[in-house]
């Protein structure tokens, strides 16, 4: 007999009732039903509720033909956990992006070109790659958030069809050169002053969105809390970057200086004090036989060092006699104040008229005692180094030349050397360096008040005042 027509067998079918217990088995067959080849379906329900239909198929062996393999399926029919489709990673992503468009547009949310001027305030907190932003209302609403490319291209396809608003960010590498294209864009840029703003830099839960929502907010209040930082230009900026890179050259000299004097020193040797253009000469006569191989790198990198400096000298003192040439002029007339100390100062400041009166100088240099008086208790306090860093030492080693042996004699001097006196008589440590401080508080007044009235030095200008009622 053909297998065609042994399927034609007998077929039982046996459905149990939608109440059978789980596990349970089919009714009994009946008698007279054969007991291979048939084909049966049950339903069950599970632990879980679910109502399972089973399809059990065998082949007909009774007949001789070969057993065919069976086919079991099972399939869901009701039930609360039906099995989901899964979706690719982009379909999840595009869901995601919907669902918030849908979101922002019920939360009534326009878009920020069409916001009349002066009335949002954008806190940016500037990264090296990226940098995060806030948008906010005057009335502390947020507005959007989200980050930008810290690129010039990036910045200006985020904020150029805005129409003037305020923006906030701190003070770091990039704050100049993003401020200034802020500024060109028609918004009104404030530069806050990091070592200020404690709120955000001592956060316990800091990061780049968390930043940018506190700046934006203190925008939205009181910008003095901001101690909004002069940007000086781009010339001014440019020329002054002479003045720094000379003064890593100048830093670099000296740690390789230090690292031959200690060199000799583990030898039993000393190499002598002298200046530092003077110290390659001087160190090749005391270098022990053992040290040379070892050192002879280090001194031909001093020289080269000199002469990449020596150049440097030139160009500054080059524009300390033509672009800025009026407030050189007046500058360096105070002996101990060079080239290099008055273009730092010229270009630091930049602009003679940002400062009331000369006094506040001092402060915005970081030349004036800190302040901790609380109840009975005030302390006396170190410097508290504020403002640039560069043009403090500056002006700090021109007070010890004018206090030391080379100094000539003023009336600054003579001020100075009383306060070493008078430090050193309450059993004081230190004296020298605190006159030097003080003088150079002094100094910065000094300068800036020859700037700004362009009058003619008077070294001993008190003891003439002092001498005139006598005579």
């Amino acid at each position: 007999m053909r297998c065609a027509d042994r399927k034609q067998g007998r077929t039982a079918r046996i459905r149990a009732a939608a109440h059978t217990r789980p596990g349970g088995k089919p009714p009994a067959r009946k008698q007279g039903v054969q007991t291979r080849g048939e084909r049966w379906k049950f339903s069950a329900w599970s632990g879980t509720g679910l109502e399972l239909e089973v399809e059990v198929e065998e082949a007909d062996s009774e007949l001789g033909c070969t057993k065919l393999p069976r086919k079991r399926t099972q399939k869901v029919q009701k039930g609360r956990n039906r099995p989901m489709k899964k979706n690719s990673k982009n379909e999840t992503m595009k869901s995601k992006r919907e669902t918030k468009k849908v979101a922002e547009l019920e939360a009534g949310w326009t878009r920020l070109d069409e916001r009349e001027a002066n009335t949002l305030v954008i806190g940016i907190d500037l990264g090296d790659r990226t940098s995060a932003y806030c948008v906010r209302t005057l009335g502390q609403q947020i507005v959007k958030e989200a980050t930008v490319a810290t690129t010039a291209t990036a910045m200006r396809e985020a904020f150029q069809g805005l129409r003037r608003q305020r923006v906030v960010i701190e003070t770091g590498t990039h704050s100049r050169w993003v401020a200034q294209l802020l500024e060109l864009m028609g918004h009104e840029v404030i530069v806050a002053n990091a070592r200020k703003l404690k709120l955000i830099s001592e956060n316990n839960q800091k990061s780049d969105k968390v930043d940018a929502r506190l700046l934006s907010e203190l925008g939205c209040m009181n910008v003095e809390w901001l101690h909004p930082v002069y940007q000086r230009s781009q010339a001014a900026h440019s020329d002054l970057l002479l003045a720094r890179a000379r003064q890593a050259l100048v830093d670099a000299r000296t740690a390789l200086i230090n690292h031959v004097r200690g060199s000799v020193k583990s030898f039993g040797s000393r190499v002598v004090k002298c200046a530092s253009e003077r110290f390659v000469e001087v160190a090749r006569g005391a270098l022990p036989e053992a040290l040379k191989p070892a050192l002879s790198g280090v001194l031909a990198t001093l020289e080269e060092l000199n002469e990449q400096i020596y150049g440097y000298d030139c160009q500054i003192e080059h524009l300390c006699h033509t672009k800025y040439r009026e407030a050189a002029k007046c500058l360096l007339q105070v002996n101990g104040v060079g080239p290099v100390t008055t273009l730092t100062f010229v270009l630091t400041i930049e602009n003679k008229d940002r400062f009331e009166q000369s006094r506040d100088v001092g402060p915005y240099l970081g030349l004036i005692p800190k302040k901790r008086q609380s109840g009975q208790r005030d302390p006396q306090l170190g410097i508290s180094k504020e403002g640039d860093e560069m043009l403090r030492k500056l002006l700090v080693n021109c007070a010890h030349h004018i206090l030391g042996a080379k100094g000539q004699d003023s009336d600054l001097r003579r001020w100075g050397l009383e306060l070493v006196r008078a430090v050193e008589r309450k059993g004081k440590k230190g004296a020298r360096k605190l006159a030097a401080a003080a003088v150079a508080r002094k100094l910065a007044v000094l300068l800036h008040r020859l700037w700004v009235t362009g009058a003619a030095y008077e070294p001993l200008r008190n003891r003439g005042a002092q001498q005139a009622p006598a005579a």
